[in-house]
């Protein structure tokens, strides 16, 4: 299952083009711009999956780096800050990685 089967290529389109500087990465800001605030909590968790690249049940540091990428091939690297930022936003319990219930709450939220 790809993203564009979920979500449309111009609402990705867009929100990819919102954050091309380094540093201005927004994770709600994102959410709503491709349309994924507006998606059942069921399709947010099949976004969750295809963001998950290891299948491990958890997005970690690592895998938020090329969050972009997951939408678009070509989009940037998040920088270590947007990283860090987008963990501690979304990490409920502290655990340093995100599990699917809290991605699901911080875009559905």
């Amino acid at each position: 299952m790809s993203l564009s089967s979920i979500l449309s290529a111009d609402a990705i389109d867009s929100a990819i083009k919102d954050c091309q500087a380094p540093d201005s990465f927004c994770p709600k800001k994102f959410f709503t711009l491709c349309g994924l605030t507006k998606k059942s909590p069921a399709d947010v968790k099949k976004v969750f999956g295809i963001l998950d690249n290891d299948g491990n049940g958890f997005v970690e540091e690592e895998e938020l780096k090329f969050f972009l990428q997951r939408f678009s091939p070509g989009a940037r690297v998040l920088t270590d800050k947007e990283t860090k930022g987008f963990l501690s936003a979304a990490d409920d319990d502290s655990d340093g990685r995100i599990g699917a219930d809290e991605f699901q709450a911080m875009v559905l939220s």
